[in-house]
């Protein structure tokens, strides 16, 4: 029990924003000095100041950090208009949200203070270290010794107890979405880590880039079975300077893919990575990709490359992928009926396990009956994406898209439900089935289940979701392809 309570905190997860009393905004003008705004710092004892003439036309904010690094550092001279120091990615978050949603937005956005927002108000702020006190032994402090981590065998070592902090999330009854946002942001960070270190070695980029994330990764849903799938977009280069660019990025990725595989999370074994060649490009080139893949409209097309439109920035230039996304939602704007045809079909290639007698069909693996439950998931997965991209939703989380298109009325308040409920039951069904590999028999994590493990509740369970992602695939293979 005292290992558990190392890293659960029960009353942390029931937690929202609004029972942090988050503090009152202090504000001031952006014609302010630097010294006065710091003197107001001090005696008032914040470390974030926000800047603008009113709190409804709040601009920016000032935190310790910025004096130390834009003043200090500097030779900024104090008497300086504090606009001049301002920095400007506000965050802010809704008072009803989660302690845990808070700390996964500010991991994503490297946020340490985050704006309170209610009602189209900001009526308060709260930090980082205000939200880790509060949970001081969880899962959270060990995201940050992560972030604090340098070395490859430290950042090996912290991806080697996962296994264990997942295992115990999943026993307290944490929702699997939520555990997948704590695998992805662990693998974000380890990933962050060893691109400083790699920049450290080799020199700073030649040119601007941004390394982004496909796939479940891309989708924020990564489980204990992983492997790299990742990509770079660098600005684009006058001719003579394309070579050494190009050959900068992929001796680069090639350092950073290889430090990850050394840490645990693997090389791709189908090679989608920005080592390869084929996926490290100037984002002119990128946009070609994206204009031949959508326009080609071919069913082998649409298997090939349905994983890059699950893609999320994870260091760099965001704009960049921005810029591509952009460019895709033009490209799709234009998109032939058949693009979405092959998109159909391909979310009708894997079929839930149901026999005609409505039980579970299986595969006999080491004489064991088993199901692939990554493959069950996958129609779910397909189904989501098939209509963001039709409907023009570029948020790439599946559970996420499925709520987007409900608000958009293509999806019930009921089906949405359903889809999400299987969802998530399954993602459950193999976090814990992937941390019990890896704790009691110390084997690979693996996405296929044993039959025998099941309970009769279980069974039934699967059957009943089964029978929604048949009837879910039907109504594609209507929407899409035209037949039943």
């Amino acid at each position: 029990m005292k290992k558990e309570s190392s890293f659960i905190s029960d009353q942390f997860y029931s937690k929202q924003v609004r029972d942090l009393h988050f503090r009152h905004l202090r504000l001031e003008k952006p014609t302010s000095s630097i010294q006065s705004c710091a003197e107001r710092m001090a005696h008032e004892q914040v470390s974030c100041l926000f800047l603008g003439e009113s709190i409804p036309q709040i601009q920016g904010y000032i935190t310790d950090i910025t004096l130390r690094d834009q003043v200090l550092a500097k030779g900024l001279s104090p008497q300086s208009p504090v606009s001049q120091i301002m920095e400007f990615d506000m965050v802010s978050i809704p008072p009803d949200a989660s302690l845990v949603e808070a700390l996964m937005l500010m991991f994503r956005t490297k946020s340490r203070y985050l704006l309170v927002q209610e009602n189209g108000q900001f009526v308060g702020w709260i930090s980082r270290t205000k939200i880790l006190t509060e949970q001081s032994q969880g899962p959270f402090m060990f995201i940050q010794s992560v972030k604090e981590a340098r070395q490859i065998p430290e950042l090996r070592s912290k991806w080697q107890r996962m296994p264990e902090i997942i295992h115990l999330l999943l026993s307290r009854g944490m929702k699997a979405a939520i555990v997948n946002q704590i695998i992805t942001t662990v693998a974000d960070t380890i990933t962050q880590r060893v691109i400083e270190r790699v920049i450290k070695e080799i020199g700073p980029a030649p040119a601007k880039f941004v390394f982004f994330v496909l796939g479940s990764e891309g989708r924020g849903e990564l489980t204990l079975k992983t492997d790299q799938d990742n990509a770079i977009i660098y600005e684009d280069k006058a001719n003579e300077q394309r070579e050494m660019v190009r050959t900068y990025f992929l001796d680069f990725a090639t350092r950073v893919s290889t430090a990850l595989d050394q840490i645990g999370i693997d090389f791709c074994a189908g090679e989608l990575m920005a080592m390869n060649p084929k996926w490290t490009h100037s984002l002119s080139h990128w946009k070609r990709n994206y204009e031949q893949w959508i326009s080609d409209a071919s069913q082998e097309t649409a298997m090939n490359y349905t994983t890059f439109f699950d893609c999320r920035a994870i260091y760099g230039e965001n704009q960049l992928l921005e810029e591509l996304q952009s460019h895709m939602g033009k490209l799709l704007e234009k998109a032939s009926e058949r693009f979405f045809m092959n998109l159909g079909f391909n979310a009708l290639q894997y079929e839930p396990p149901l026999t005609f007698f409505r039980t579970i069909k299986s595969e006999k693996i080491d004489g064991e009956k088993q199901i692939n439950i990554k493959q069950i998931m996958r129609p779910i997965v397909d189904l989501a994406r098939v209509y963001a991209l039709k409907y023009q939703i570029f948020e790439t989380n599946t559970a996420r898209r499925i709520e987007l298109l409900t608000q958009k009325g293509v999806f019930s308040d009921p089906e949405s439900q359903e889809l999400l409920h299987a969802f998530n039951y399954l993602m459950s069904l193999r976090l814990e089935n992937q941390s019990q590999l890896i704790l009691t028999e110390n084997s690979k994590a693996k996405n296929y289940l044993s039959l025998s493990l099941l309970t009769k509740v279980q069974s039934v369970t699967l059957t009943e979701i089964f029978k929604v992602i048949r009837d879910f695939q039907a109504r594609i293979k209507l929407t899409f392809t035209r037949s039943l």
